[in-house]
């Protein structure tokens, strides 16, 4: 097979998998790939929504058996979620481009602490992405014959994967397949929960006496601090269900603008859903007395309990749709991960906290580095835990409060800040607050009861990717301060007059182009020390050879530019901007020189499109580019740089076109 052959094959099976390429130069890119608030509530809300399958159950069973109690644990849970989801609708007011833990974090108190809120993010979306699916997985196969249950494992690592080769696709395309999931337990659990207490709404009065008789007996056995202790107690183990709350605010640049008023629609959605059911599942376990039963959860007791009475096919019928959208949408959880996880590696890579190959975007505009890593972190999670959803409860739920601890507090410190200039600051300074301390609870309660029956392994990893990043971090710190140096170029550069480069007319004259002369052709990326360290690199090593300059920059769509249709435009306007000042730089030196530029989001893919329409124009042309050069090259540089210009070698060498590396020590 020749190249050609080869490329196409390859494109073909590309587009097969992950869908056609898509432009940056299309002016409604960001509103085909926006979610509106609906579509924001499915695939950002189905971690949280999804939590009420097991975290009211957690809590109602933390109880030991008094059960009565149950009703005070639900009220305290839904005004937490009530207040946390009024606390994020600040954050979001306040970060209208992506208030993650994270970037609240760095903003408001440190990069630091921003630095470990998102790796406490990261470690939390991985066992968001693992737990979803298998406890998914044990759900829907206990539907099936106990013989198929030996394929359960293989069948939740399938799930990774095709979740994580939809998510590759696009964002759409991932959320499309979860609307009727989402739906269908949104629809059944609204109408179980009505119809639970409706039909036990005469016996309301006699549940109150009830609680007030077993209140009066505990008070008796254990006091009012021994009632407080284990509401609380049940009430920290229930803390899965406020997990998913923070992802509207992580994923805001997905939203469809406004951005801001779609974040805070997609919010009342998800705060008023979770509360409603989680509130609503709880009173129904305390109207039907709702007691364990091995094998089966409290859900699927009550949901059978409610039924009794119907034909015995239609509760078959109805019971069943309830339990597999339930399973289904636990196994579908799995997408806030995939949604915010990756976006999260994304700013963190961009402030250089982890590799910065994690900020870069595919062609189909996804994070697809960041995507590829969570799939396989949390494959590797799924087989060091043998998706046991047991061991994956204790090392769950801890990481996300970590991060809620340390978004609350930055917004308790930025209202205290400002609150000379903001109105109602006090007002919003007591929602953060308040929701400060109940964040502040439960991760010390979280901690000290998950501690030693595995938590502390969730700590441990966070650590350790903590102490990860504070080297990467430390490395790109310590290369630029050796690059400072280059620095010194861009100034000399900007200065009038200064000596002339070899060979250049000293009288400042342009001479007219001579597409027949020999001609240099810079890949460059700015205009900055290394692009001019490489222009007279080329003169002290080839003298006057080369009559032409041609500066080639593509504009790399990452993450960060990647916010609207303006930021790319402003991207497109300082690669022209750079390349002028070469073009200029040039011409006072008495040479010919022109700039070529494109806008993608792989730079070997726009510079090999470029290259042969500047080939055809400059025959004589031979391709330089620069590369870091360390003192001691290690596996920890290889990782962390980039080296787009060896694969760019190779490419063109292919075509019989000379391209020369230009080392630049640091």
């Amino acid at each position: 097979m020749t190249e050609q052959s080869v490329l196409t094959t390859k494109k073909t099976i590309r587009k097969i998998l992950f869908g056609a390429p898509r432009s940056p130069h299309d002016k409604h890119i960001f509103h085909k790939l926006s979610l509106i608030a609906f579509f924001a509530w499915i695939g950002l809300g189905a971690d949280g929504l999804s939590s009420s399958c097991y975290g009211p159950e957690e809590a109602y069973l933390a109880l030991d058996g008094h059960h009565s109690l149950g009703i005070f644990v639900a009220l305290a849970s839904t005004i937490t979620i009530i207040i946390l989801s009024a606390s994020y609708t600040q954050i979001i007011e306040l970060f209208p481009h992506g208030g993650g833990g994270y970037l609240v974090a760095s903003k408001l108190l440190s990069p630091s602490l921003g630095m470990i809120s998102g790796c406490a993010l990261l470690v939390d979306y991985v066992l968001t992405i693992t737990i979803s699916v298998a406890s998914g997985a044990d759900a829907l196969f206990s539907f099936f014959p106990p013989a198929w249950t030996a394929h359960k494992f293989e069948i939740a690592l399938a799930a990774i994967v095709l979740l994580t080769l939809l998510n590759l696709r696009g964002v759409k395309e991932s959320i499309i397949p979860l609307v009727p999931v989402f739906l269908a337990f949104l629809i059944s659990h609204v109408f179980f929960i009505i119809y639970a207490i409706v039909q036990h709404a005469p016996s309301v009065p006699q549940l109150v006496t009830h609680t007030q008789t077993d209140l009066r007996q505990l008070q008796g056995q254990m006091g009012i601090f021994g009632i407080v202790v284990l509401i609380l107690k049940a009430y920290s183990m229930g803390a899965g269900t406020f997990t998913g709350i923070e992802a509207v605010s992580n994923g805001i640049p997905v939203l469809r603008e406004p951005r801001v008023e779609t974040a805070k629609r997609t919010m009342r959605y998800m705060g008023f859903s979770l509360a409603f059911t989680v509130l609503g599942l709880m009173i129904g376990y305390l109207l039907f007395n709702v007691q364990h039963v091995p094998g089966k959860t409290l859900n699927a007791v009550l949901f059978e309990t409610v039924t009794v009475g119907w034909s015995p096919r239609t509760a078959e019928i109805t019971v069943w749709i309830t339990l597999i959208s339930e399973a289904a949408l636990l196994l579908m959880a799995a997408q806030t991960g995939f949604l915010d996880g990756p976006r999260v590696l994304a700013s963190m890579a961009l402030d250089r906290w982890f590799p910065t190959r994690f900020g870069m975007l595919s062609d189909r505009f996804v994070t697809g580095n960041g995507i590829l890593l969570m799939g396989l972190a949390a494959t590797a999670m799924m087989f060091v835990t043998g998706g046991a959803v047991k061991k994956l409860v204790v090392l769950y739920s801890i990481n996300v409060f970590i991060t809620f601890v340390l978004s609350q507090l930055g917004m308790v410190r930025y209202w205290l800040r400002e609150r000379s200039r903001i109105r109602d600051w006090f007002r919003r300074l007591a929602i953060n607050g308040t929701a400060l301390i109940m964040t502040s609870f439960i991760l010390v309660a979280v901690v000290v009861l998950k501690f030693h029956d595995g938590g502390y392994i969730t700590l441990i990893v966070t650590g350790g990717l903590v102490a990860l990043a504070f080297v990467i971090h430390r490395h790109y710190e310590h290369t630029r301060q050796l690059l400072t140096r280059l620095d010194e170029l861009v100034r000399a550069a900007e200065m009038p007059g200064g000596k002339p480069i070899v060979g250049g007319a000293t009288n400042g004259n342009v001479p007219p182009c001579d597409s027949h002369a020999k001609t240099a052709i810079l890949l460059v990326n700015g205009f900055n020390g290394l692009g001019l360290h490489t222009v007279l690199n080329i003169f002290r090593l080839f003298g006057s050879t080369f009559r032409n300059f041609v500066f080639v920059e593509v504009g790399l769509v990452d993450a960060g530019v990647f916010k609207g249709s303006e930021e790319i435009e402003h991207l497109k306007l300082k690669v022209g901007t750079d390349l002028e000042r070469y073009v200029r730089f040039m011409n006072r030196h008495g040479y010919y020189a022109e700039g070529m530029s494109a806008i993608g989001t792989d730079v070997a893919e726009e510079i090999g499109n470029l290259a042969p329409k500047i080939l055809d124009r400059f025959p004589q042309s031979v391709l330089f580019g620069g590369q870091l050069v360390f003192p001691h090259e290690t596996t920890l540089t290889r990782l962390l740089h980039n080296y787009t210009i060896f694969s760019l070698q190779r490419r063109f060498y292919h075509r019989g076109v000379p391209l020369v590396i230009l080392p630049i020590r640091v």
